[in-house]
């Protein structure tokens, strides 16, 4: 099952993940895994920078498999974030949906400079 109808949905849950990027190498934030039989409705990705004086680059990609398999498409590439303030990349007003063995990833270009968090609903 790639997604359920989600006319006639059983479960919706809203949930949060929140990830440290502590690496420049692409990090996996939010993974709808092969057979999860859900679509996860994603309704908010915000990049914050935590530094107090320097700004970082972020690259937020949905991936084409779960795992940060398969291809990247960049939602934001190389993105400034000023110090001590955030980036919203998706919002409520502009949700995507991440069906299974779909994922979300992020780079920064400074290690432990930035913090993602996504707000999303499980729909099964």
């Amino acid at each position: 099952m790639t997604a359920p109808n989600i006319v006639n949905i059983s479960s919706m849950i809203g949930k949060t993940v929140t990830t440290s990027l502590t690496t420049t190498s692409a990090t996996e934030v939010l993974n709808n895994a092969v057979g999860s039989n859900t679509v996860l409705r994603v309704t908010l990705i915000r990049a914050v920078n935590v530094d107090g004086s320097a700004a970082a680059d972020v690259t937020i990609a949905y991936y084409t498999q779960d795992n940060l398999g398969g291809t990247a498409m960049e939602l934001v590439q190389g993105k400034n974030v000023v110090a001590n303030t955030f980036l919203d990349v998706v919002t409520k007003d502009t949700p995507i949906y991440l069906e299974e063995d779909k994922s979300i990833g992020a780079t920064a270009s400074a290690a432990d400079d930035l913090k993602i968090i996504i707000t999303y609903e499980e729909i099964t």
